[in-house]
Formats: C-alpha cells, structure tokens, sequence
C-alpha cells in the first residue's frame, strides 16, 4: 500500500493507509477520508475487493462493484490508473480478471483501450482470440503489440548477448586454418607480441572460428511449447524468446506449439504477435506427438537444444512418451524441459513423469525469463544444467 501514500510517513497517514487498505467498514481506524484524490482511491479498490466487489453482490445489494456494463468497467479502469502507478494497475486488472471474470467484457474495443497491457492481460487476450469479434480485433491486436513490445526490450537485449557471449567461447579454435582466423581476437591475445623493431605482431596464439565466417548457425534451437490453458503465460514468454533467438543469425530457431495437434509457427517469427495470435490456448495434450516431430527437425544432434516447456501433463500414451525422450536423450542433443517459463515459480506439474524424465538425464524444472538467457548460455557451452539450476536455487526434478 506504500504506493498509494503521497504523504510523509506521519501517525496521521498510517491511519490513513490502514483506512484504505480495510475499506470503508473499518471505522475502528477513527480515520475519514477527504478529499478528491482519497475519495476516488477509495471507491475504485471498494468496487473491486469490498463485499460488493463481486457483480452478483453488487447487484444485489445496490451499491459498490463494477455493474455489469463495459462503460463502467472502461471508466473504473482509466480511474485506477488516474489513482495509482503501473505496477499497482497491473495488479488490480489481474485481480478483477480473476474476481470479476471479465473476459467476455474484454471482448469490447472500448475495454480494450482503457486496461494497461501486461502479461496476464496479454495471456487472457491470447486464450480468447478465437473468440474475439472482427470490430475488436485490431485493437486486440494494438493491445498485444503495445505488450510485446515492452517484453522484448527487457528480454532482447539480455539473451542476445548470453547466447552470442557463449557461442564465441563456445567454437573458439585455438589451431585454426588460415581461413578461420578470428583476425581480431588473434591480434587482442597477442598484443604483448608486439615487435617494435618490425612493427608487427607474432602471433603465437591464433584462435579462430569453429566454422567459417557466413556457413550455417552454430546451433540449432527447438522450443517445443505446450498450448493448454495452464501454459497461456509460458507461451507467451517462450513466443517472443523465441522471436529474438530468431533475429540472431549464429543460431537456428524453430518454435513448435501443441495440444492435441501440432503447428510449427517458426515461419511466424519475425513478427512475435502473429506467432501469439497464431497460438491457441486449451484443449488437450500430446507431447508425445510433438516430441516426434522435433525430432524429425533434428539435423545435427550435438549441435542441438530442445528445450519442452510443459507441464508434462501427457495426455498421449504415457509409454510411447518415455519411449521418445529416451530416443530423444540418447541422440546426443541437449534436451530439457521448462514445467514453466513464467514468473509464478513452480507450478502444478506432473512430478512423477518429471522423475522419468530425469532418469533419462532430462533435466526438469521452472525458469523465469530472466533465468531463461543464462540457461541458453549454458546450454550452449553444455555445462552441466542440473548442476547450474542448483547454483541458482532452483530445484529440479529427482529421478524415480
């Protein structure tokens, strides 16, 4: 509630606070609100967490809520953000998407343009956008975009640099060919070799690169997402990660979503929004199926990461599924499953599949996404990622 002071830390405004925060049927606090700025503080969080903040309450007893209406969903949100800061809206619309159910209302452009877009926003857009109607669309789409956008400048910058970082330490050669000369490393590790009286440098290390300057990526990247309903903020994250690893020349990303079915929107990834709206959020799940497919994406094993982001929830065959990551782990390319790859921690999961798993040495655990480059760096030096999670606090799967 520190946000909502604009007021020094006075015994007066700690009453003040305890007021707000316990709504108006806290007169034990001897505090009356005055003023504009508390008046409508207080009436924007009673409509959303006061006994009337629930619309069936509120209709009945006459007073507080939201009402049923978007005009007056659309005016209590551009209120909450004349009253608080971003991190604090934030909070309140996921909260009155959870208490209030107002997913149908987003449905309605005037909505749309008055909520702050976030990632919980950005999942619920994206698990109703088979539903969304034609008139509401693009400013659905204006929404995600303006949410994309923000995403992808806190998480381009520190990926890209993780993953370049340790692809050069990675394909270092330190007996290179003329041809593979890295001139510029080369010269910076033999500058203590300078001879004066030639002008020249010796180089007696050379350090090149593994494969020619222009061939083909250095690795091979699969993200393999899992589409139900419990992943909506995993597949968001994992779309516009991927969307960046994409922009990376040094590597080669595909981004394979499934349910039931599977679709490869690695064609999408120049534009992270058409990758989301591509999505489709619910249904079953066929890991099985999806892993066979990577696999026939496979081209050269020890320069492969798939990385599964799934609950692990096996809709499927439970056998054909050990079958396949057995297969899949036994080629010699770098698989790991993400349970999540969002900010909420650990979340429900199969634990029993994940120890399979991690008998088959598949790592198995949450990630946040600003784990998510170090864990690509990692991966591509091929350390060993039990043991960097452990580094980091981040329990992994046991194995049965």
């Amino acid at each position: 509630m520190d946000d909502i002071s604009q007021t020094q830390n006075s015994p007066t405004d700690h009453l003040r606070r305890w007021r707000l925060m316990l709504g108006g049927d806290a007169d034990g606090t001897g505090c009356t609100l005055s003023g504009e700025i508390d008046l409508g503080m207080d009436r924007t969080l009673a409509a959303l967490y006061s006994d009337f903040g629930e619309q069936g309450a509120a209709q009945k007893k006459g007073k507080g809520g939201l009402g049923g209406s978007a005009p007056s969903v659309a005016r209590w949100l551009g209120d909450i953000r004349t009253y608080f800061p971003t991190s604090v809206v934030q909070v309140m619309q996921k909260d009155a998407l959870e208490r209030l159910d107002l997913r149908q209302m987003l449905l309605q452009p005037e909505l749309l343009e008055s909520v702050e877009p976030d990632i919980h926003l950005l999942s619920t857009i994206i698990s109703l956008n088979r539903v969304i109607p034609e008139k509401t669309r693009e400013t659905a789409r204006m929404v995600v975009r303006k949410a994309v956008e923000e995403l992808e400048k806190k998480l381009a910058g520190p990926l890209c640099q993780a993953v370049l970082g340790s692809l050069n330490r990675a394909v270092r050669n330190r007996r290179p060919r003329h041809s593979d000369i890295d001139w510029n490393r080369t010269i910076r590790a033999n500058l203590k070799h300078y001879q004066p009286t030639y002008k020249t440098i010796i180089p007696e290390t050379r350090i090149g690169y593994g494969r020619k300057k222009g061939s083909s990526a250095l690795r091979d990247i699969i993200l393999c997402v899992d589409q139900s309903g419990s992943m909506a903020t995993s597949v968001v994250y994992s779309s516009i990660c991927a969307a960046v690893l994409a922009s990376l020349s040094a590597v080669r990303t595909s981004l394979v979503v499934f349910d039931t079915s599977v679709v490869d929107l690695t064609p999408e990834l120049h534009d992270p929004v058409e990758v989301l709206f591509g999505t489709q959020l619910g249904g079953g799940t066929d890991i099985e199926q999806a892993l066979g497919y990577c696999q026939s994406l496979v081209r050269t094993p020890n320069d492969t990461i798939l990385v599964l982001i799934s609950d692990l929830y096996e809709g499927g065959n439970h056998d054909k599924l050990l079958r396949r990551a057995a297969s899949l782990a036994g080629s010699g390319l770098q698989f790991i499953t993400l349970l999540a790859l969002s900010d909420g921690g650990a979340p429900a999961s199969d634990h029993f599949v994940a120890a399979q798993f991690a008998a088959l040495g598949i790592p198995s655990f949450a990630c946040t996404p600003d784990q998510f480059p170090d864990l690509m760096a990692a991966a591509i030096k091929r350390e060993n990622i039990n043991q960097w999670a452990a580094g980091l606090g981040i329990v992994t799967a046991r194995s049965a």
